[in-house]
């Protein structure tokens, strides 16, 4: 355990645990950054992220608000992010994060529902979007812009930037009034899949204790380095990867964008990554492609690597016994587990998959090449963190075991049920969707049906409510075949369809690279749209799918596909923020595709 770490006794609410850790630790390095401006990393103390706070806190001084009043931000990754976060919430406020690529209609409802009066930007795109909302947020008195930029014809008297809000003033001391632990910190609204999304309430409590309970799971240091790109306007992100880095002492530096990631990856060479399956699946989908185009010796080698790094895997975990397969390892992890990991910085001691659940096939690849990938689970109504594999305790199919401090049970139709301090203390002003989704014993039911074994491994077995019922009456859980499915290289993005249809049908984005090839060996124009429609592909498809979901019921078996090359993305509204699907707006947007594919039937 870290010699630096902060006790849940020693602090009781966020601002208390900023003020000390700028005291036990006040010259260590809290942040790095990406200076564009130089083009160079830079470095920030907790002494200096200190003294930037106070001077955050006499600026608000001058905004004419009071404890409870709700300041929303709408920021990339950054230190001034936690400069705005702990400025705020050391005055009371309460917090509202927002995604930096949200729809304007979205961060106008989120706007005007929570009644946020003061709202921090990144600059000019985030202003030209948000100007055609601008008449519905009434609620605002001030909008404070990072960059300057020019308005122009885009002019708003509430509109300043940050270096002309900030006061000059160096004077200031660091203020953390006190408040009850259960006092409301922080709003944050769910992306939801379906409708509008609703405001979660968490309190100093909630994201605090979770954050302590992490900080018990495995043996952290001040040394490590977290590499923080998920927003944090993300839960897990937030307190994954903002406020157990502060119980800790660890330093938290900040990815320029997902694009630059490999490259962050390289030189900031992190020790430990929080990120979203996505980001994991991505990788491994590089590695398959790259695979393909190696020669047969090369490929051999690979699998070789996976089924000793497996082997030996399993062996630590203390689930089998000892095989001279492992003598090979330490050649093979020269040869090929090496060159992998070294993409990663060659540091990584710890990799957390969270928010979706992983493929079994893609943790277990990059476990057998040595990178030690824990996949947990939870929600942002429960700060989040409810349950995580550990390092010596670690079953990839598993969710793991829960925290430290938190309680499950299964419920009606298996439904995981959990109670804990983590949990929130409801939805902003919903109190009919708080009661749907906490009983009158405090247990929240997370949707998601779920076992458990004899070790108190979890296991998500199905979604309550993501069910295909099939004509026949059989029930579908989607999740798992599209996550089979999208283990293959050629499939981007994968949903299965079949509501109250005689069979399963399947809308998938092509990874152009591969697709390209692909259309080489089928001798189609990859160029041409109407190659995907085109009966010898989709043949070649449908068998490429039935391979990886030959272990599913006969009855789940694709029939049909609508293939397409425009990724579902943020910004057409087919992805949640977290970059999960939105099935009904998917369903929407494809209509005529799935039409014509159960035409006849």
């Amino acid at each position: 355990m870290s010699a630096n770490l902060i006790t849940e006794q020693s602090v009781t609410t966020l601002p208390s645990l900023f003020r000390e850790r700028v005291r036990c630790t006040p010259q260590h390095i809290a942040y790095r950054y990406f200076d564009k401006d130089n083009q160079i990393w830079q470095s920030i103390t907790w002494t200096e992220m200190s003294d930037q706070v106070a001077c955050w806190q006499l600026a608000f001084a001058q905004e004419n608000l009071k404890p409870g009043d709700r300041v929303a931000i709408m920021l990339r990754n950054s230190p001034q992010w936690v400069m705005f976060d702990q400025s705020a919430l050391g005055l009371g406020l309460v917090t509202v994060p927002l995604y930096t690529d949200d729809r304007p209609d979205n961060v106008a409802y989120i706007i005007a529902e929570a009644e946020v009066k003061w709202l921090l930007i990144e600059g000019a795109n985030q202003w030209k979007r948000l100007h055609s909302v601008c008449k519905e947020l009434t609620s605002l008195t001030r909008i404070v812009t990072v960059q300057n930029f020019e308005v122009k014809d885009l002019i708003d008297d509430r509109l300043i930037t940050l270096t002309q809000w900030l006061s000059t003033d160096t004077a200031g001391s660091l203020q953390a009034q006190e408040c009850p632990p259960n006092e409301l910190a922080s709003i944050v609204y769910t992306s939801g899949t379906t409708g509008r999304p609703k405001g979660v309430m968490l309190s100093h409590r909630n994201l605090l204790s979770n954050a302590q309970a992490l900080s018990q799971c495995t043996a952290f240091s001040s040394e490590d380095l977290f590499l923080s790109f998920l927003p944090l306007s993300h839960t897990l992100e937030r307190t994954g990867g903002y406020y157990l880095p502060m119980v800790i002492g660890a330093t938290v530096a900040y990815a320029r964008s997902i694009p630059q990631l490999a490259l962050d990856l390289a030189q900031i060479k992190p020790t430990i990554l929080i990120s979203v399956p996505r980001i994991y699946e991505q990788v491994y989908v590089k590695i398959q492609s790259q695979l393909e185009k190696k020669p047969f010796f090369a490929k051999k080698l690979f699998h070789l690597t996976v089924t000793v790094g497996w082997r030996r895997f399993e062996y630590r975990q203390k689930r089998v016994g000892w095989h001279p397969l492992l003598l090979l390892w330490p050649i093979l992890r020269r040869l090929v587990a090496d060159s992998v990991l070294e993409k990663l910085g060659g540091r990584m001691r710890l990799a957390i998959s969270g928010g979706a659940a992983l493929s079994p096939i893609i943790a277990k690849v990059f476990i057998s090449l040595g990178l030690n990938l824990l996949q947990g689970y939870g929600l942002t109504e429960t700060s989040p963190v409810i349950s995580v594999n550990l390092p010596d305790d670690n079953i990839p199919e598993s969710i793991g075991t829960t925290i430290p401090g938190v309680t499950v049970k299964l419920g009606e139709n298996d439904e995981l049920l959990t109670t804990s301090s983590c949990v929130m203390l409801g939805y902003w002003k919903n109190p009919e969707a708080t009661q749907a989704v906490i009983d009158e014993a405090g247990w929240f039911h997370t949707g998601d049906k779920a076992r458990q074994d004899e070790q108190g491994h979890l296991y998500i077995t199905g979604r309550l409510k993501d069910i295909i019922v099939m004509g026949n009456g059989e029930k579908i859980p989607p999740a798992d075949m599209e996550m089979s499915i999208g283990t293959d290289p050629l499939f981007a993005q994968v949903m299965i369809v079949g509501e109250g249809k005689a069979f399963l049908s399947a809308l998938i984005v092509l990874n152009l690279e591969v697709w390209n090839e692909l259309a080489i060996i089928l001798k189609v124009d990859p160029q041409q749209r109407d190659s995907l429609q085109l009966k010898p592909v989709h043949q070649a498809i449908l068998s490429r799918i039935s391979q990886y979901i030959k272990d599913f019921p006969g009855y789940a078996q694709i029939r049909r596909v609508a293939l397409f090359l425009e990724p579902w993305t943020i910004d057409n509204g087919l992805l949640t923020p977290t970059l999960k699907m939105k099935r009904a707006r998917i369903l929407e947007h494809h209509a005529a595709e799935i039409e014509q594919m159960y035409k006849g039937f």
